[in-house]
């Protein structure tokens, strides 16, 4: 069996960590928030259904 030369409480050099800090990436503000662009979505669609719901009544 190979001697280890580090004591068993070190990390060898080649086996240490080599990853680095990120930098948090910015808030995308509303571009990222999924539940404006659904409830938006909806909106338009109520929008559009009220228009032919009032045409089917006579409304406009």
């Amino acid at each position: 069996m190979a001697v280890s030369l580090t004591p068993p409480t070190e990390t060898p050099p080649v086996e240490g960590c080599i990853s680095e800090a990120h930098v948090e990436r910015a808030d995308g503000g509303i571009w990222e928030h999924p539940a404006f662009w659904a409830a938006l979505v909806l909106l338009g669609s109520a929008v559009v259904a009220g228009f032919f719901i009032a045409r089917i009544f006579g409304f406009a």
